[in-house]
């Protein structure tokens, strides 16, 4: 609790700015100079044996400054006539009036610069709220107005909030950043609450102690279904506090605790959890600090859970005694269906200990998500066995490893007997022309895979052949993706071929690849030929200049027909007419057609 405490702006003396002492100085030396006492103005005599002689000293008070003097001697010898007399009274006179003067501005200055010590008392028995409140809270050095202002704004926000709780389905209030506060205000609003099915509240600063608002709350809610908290620094005590409400709840199917500071006594409390809970159907916990430990705990959890279906954890720190560990767990799950493992350096061993387990799982396992997690040809040859074997597999992704050529060949074959993989991501594989060659020789014969990723793998120009000319007549490919490839503008006249015949493929990702105005021209004459299922081409980074803009321009203006609906060209090298010329062309499409083209640069 911030400490306040209350300064009345004039209950104590004032300390004079430097200025105004160096004025009062200045005035206390000039004062000096006249009164003969305080600053030394003074006038001695000494008698010499036959002669008079008259000293005026001038000094600096006690400042010790520079001294003058000024003689006014007379002859020797002589009796002291009425010269020096007259000289004395001239001196004087003035002396006496810059005196009194002094005095007078002296006293109007203290009169004026000092307050009145009536004031001051009064002021000082002021009450603290009439001073300004100052407090060791950031963001409270406030009157008490303002403070009072901001907390009714606070409240009517949240209220705000509240109603969208009582109102919609589904509420996303991700990132308004209440804090626990704000929590325990808006958790009165799910209680007993039939409306919303799905509310999100990543990322809004909510603490270990927030989860005390979902105490009696959660029990009560059956209807909520999905309930998102990642993004908040939670860590393993709120999680433990979070797991024990949610034992007596029937309602949550969907529990997200992504980047919540979740570590191995947090993971330990799911675990428990999971033992007992059977409504949980997914439950995330991704780049966490989950290691060995953790994952052991959700191993034995998952031997005796018998709903879980999608398990996420993704960016862990398993590595291959994790993989191991969990693999055990899997062999007696048969509700599993999608596990998530991306990026946790399991690598080959890892691998072999999962699918070992996975080929002898009782369930219907239909994702496996593998990526970046150091496999290598030796990796990649357990997964392909376990492709052939599955009939249940959809998804499969190994993006971001190292299987090379060999790797994607194994994969290739595997892919060949397989017939429910729809989607395959083999992205930054260290993949070649060969590895591709084998990939589009099984798409001769597969006609299940719809999206294929094989971006980020150093394919070329012969690669970009090699796929293409399979494509043009076989497969059922609608999502192509090969951003950074490498394939150049030579790459790009063997795609651009491919599109004249193929009527299956409507997203092309070609970032990145050097395409240049040569390979957007050979683009641009394929568009002008009738495509009927081409609907998004990425054509970003690729160094294309207003010459290549030209002949887009031009294309999708002598094509009618086009179905191009996204063109991305943005990242490449156009001035404003190649712009232009792009902005002309899309609103001739509309006019012609009525259909918008989102073209971005």
């Amino acid at each position: 609790m911030a400490l306040t405490s209350t300064l009345p702006l004039y209950s104590y003396p004032k300390v004079l700015p430097k200025k105004q002492r160096l004025g009062r100085q200045a005035l206390a030396s000039d004062h000096g100079r006249c009164l003969g006492h305080d600053s030394a103005w003074f006038i001695t005599r000494r008698r010499y044996s036959r002669s008079k002689r008259l000293v005026v000293t001038a000094a600096y008070g006690a400042e010790g400054g520079a001294r003058r003097r000024v003689h006014g001697q007379s002859q020797a010898q002589q009796p002291l006539s009425g010269a020096p007399v007259k000289q004395i009274a001239t001196f004087v006179a003035p002396a006496g009036f810059f005196i009194a003067a002094t005095f007078v501005l002296w006293k109007l200055v203290e009169k004026v610069l000092m307050p009145k010590p009536s004031r001051s008392s009064s002021v000082e028995n002021k009450s603290p709220s009439q001073g300004v409140k100052w407090s060791f809270a950031p963001g409270t050095n406030l009157l008490s107005g303002v403070t009072a202002k901001i907390d009714r704004q606070s409240k009517l926000t949240l209220n705000e909030f509240a109603k969208e709780l009582r109102a919609f389905s589904s509420v996303d209030m991700s990132g308004r950043n209440f804090g626990d506060e704000g929590l325990f205000f808006l958790a009165e609003s799910l209680g007993y609450n039939q409306i919303v099915e799905e509310v999100s509240f990543a990322a809004n600063g909510i603490t270990a102690r927030g989860m005390e608002a979902f105490d009696g709350v959660l029990e009560a809610n059956m209807v909520l279904k999905t309930l998102d908290l990642s993004g908040n620094p939670i860590g393993d005590e709120g999680i433990k506090c979070l797991c024990d409400i949610l034992v007596n709840n029937t309602g949550i199917q969907k529990l997200q605790l992504n980047s919540v500071d979740l570590g191995d006594e947090g993971a330990k409390a799911i675990a428990e959890l999971l033992k007992k809970n059977s409504t949980l159907r997914a439950l995330e916990l991704n780049n966490n600090m989950i290691d060995y430990s953790g994952f052991t705990s959700l191993a034995g959890a998952l031997l005796e859970n018998k709903t879980i279906r999608n398990f996420h954890l993704n960016g862990n720190y398993g590595g291959a005694l994790g993989a191991n560990a969990l693999a055990k767990g899997l062999e007696g799950n048969k509700s599993l269906r999608e596990l998530h493992l991306h990026g946790n350096s399991i690598g080959d061993e890892g691998i072999r200990s999962l699918i070992s387990s996975l080929s002898s799982h009782k369930g219907k396992i239909t994702l496996l998500d593998f990526g970046n997690n150091s496999i290598t040809a030796k990796g990649a040859f357990h997964v392909a066995e376990y492709i052939k074997r599955s009939k249940n597999l959809l998804w499969v992704n190994l993006y971001m490893n190292d299987i090379g050529d060999e790797g994607a060949e194994k994969i290739a074959d595997a892919l060949k007997e397989n017939q429910t993989v729809t989607t395959i991501d083999l992205g930054g594989n260290n993949i070649r022309a060969q590895g591709v060659g084998a990939i589009a020789e099984a798409l001769k014969d597969n006609t299940v895979i719809t999206n294929l990723e094989l971006g980020y793998n150093p394919i070329g120009a012969d690669g970009a052949k090699a796929l293409s000319e399979v494509l043009k007549f076989h497969g059922n490919v609608k999502t192509l993706k090969l951003g950074w490839c490498q394939i150049g503008p030579k790459g790009a006249e063997f795609v651009a071929d491919m599109l004249r015949y193929n009527n299956t493929i409507s997203i092309l990702d070609l970032r990145a690849n050097g395409l240049r105005d040569e390979g957007a021209a050979c683009l641009a004459r394929s568009l002008k030929v009738v495509n009927e299922t081409l609907t998004s081409l990425d054509l970003g980074f690729n160094e294309i200049r207003d010459d290549g803009a030209f002949a887009i321009a031009q294309a999708l203006k002598a094509n009618e027909d086009v179905t191009v609906t996204s063109l991305n060209l943005a990242s490449n090298f156009l001035t404003k007419f190649g712009q232009s010329a792009l902005t002309d062309a899309r609103d001739h499409v509309y006019e012609m057609s009525e259909r918008e083209v989102n073209i971005f640069f």
